[in-house]
């Protein structure tokens, strides 16, 4: 059985965070685990605390997963502040991490900030060029590229800026356009363009941290960025269509939808 370490905060509600990781990793038939790097009170309708794991339990955490079962393939989800993603990095470097997903989380899906502002440098610096592929949405790859993208030729361009110092692949996610989402993977300076038709729904809480999941799961099972890539968006796409509608505000998504992957 191969084994997905997920690296993220929680969703006590169960959508997002480091439950969106487990459900989406065990329906895929993998061994999940999780290092837990903040406890975030949150519901479909939003963020109302976030409580930091310290440095050095989640240096533990990490030192107890590679010391006992290692894992075939890491995702990072929600990583607060800068002490966090240092510890990460230095960590991940240590145990020589093989197929690593860096979701770079900053705001929720209802809108609110999960990233400090004194963590964006070390973000950019030291976790982001660690991963073999990072899966930003249109905001984040703005943040992380320093100029909006309204167009695909934007997209394109973000990706080339953010490729400049890393040597994973980059996902920007087209999913915030108003008529389509189409995805951009740039990966060994070549765009490939994964096109899809928007969803017409509010229920999309989670749909980041299902992504990067999935996509960890493809990369542990056969390494292929391109397979994985198409495999997720796939998944996620099903797990909206089902048309699960709970809570008052952007709803989760049905993670088992597709149980026989």
């Amino acid at each position: 059985m191969k084994k997905v370490l997920a690296i993220a905060g929680t969703d006590c509600t169960g959508g997002a965070g480091i439950q969106a990781d487990i459900k989406t990793i065990t329906v895929h038939k993998m061994y999940a685990m999780s290092v837990i790097t903040a406890v975030v009170a949150q519901n479909t309708t939003g963020v109302y605390d976030i409580e930091e794991i310290t440095p050095k339990s989640i240096e533990k955490q990490i030192e107890c997963v590679f010391e006992d079962i290692r894992p075939d393939a890491v995702k990072i989800g929600m990583v607060s502040s800068s002490k966090i993603i240092e510890v990460i990095a230095y960590m991940l470097k240590k145990y020589n991490a093989n197929n690593i997903v860096v979701d770079p989380v900053m705001v929720s899906t209802s809108g609110n900030k999960l990233l400090c502002d004194e963590a964006m440098d070390a973000l950019k610096e030291k976790l982001i060029p660690i991963g073999d592929i990072i899966t930003p949405n249109i905001p984040e790859a703005q943040e992380l590229c320093g100029f909006s993208i309204k167009s695909e030729e934007e997209m394109i361009k973000a990706a080339i800026n953010i490729s400049k110092n890393i040597k994973g692949a980059v996902l920007i996610k087209g999913g915030h356009f108003n008529d389509r989402a189409d995805d951009l993977l740039y990966k060994n300076n070549e765009p490939i363009w994964y096109r899809a038709e928007r969803i017409n729904t509010q229920n999309t809480h989670g749909t980041g941290c299902t992504l990067s999941s999935a996509i960890a799961c493809g990369l542990a099972q056969n390494g292929d960025i391109e397979l994985s890539v198409k495999n997720a968006k796939e998944y996620v796409r099903g797990a909206m269509l089902t048309g699960l509608n709970l809570g008052k505000g952007r709803g989760p998504l049905e993670h088992t939808y597709k149980i026989n992957i």
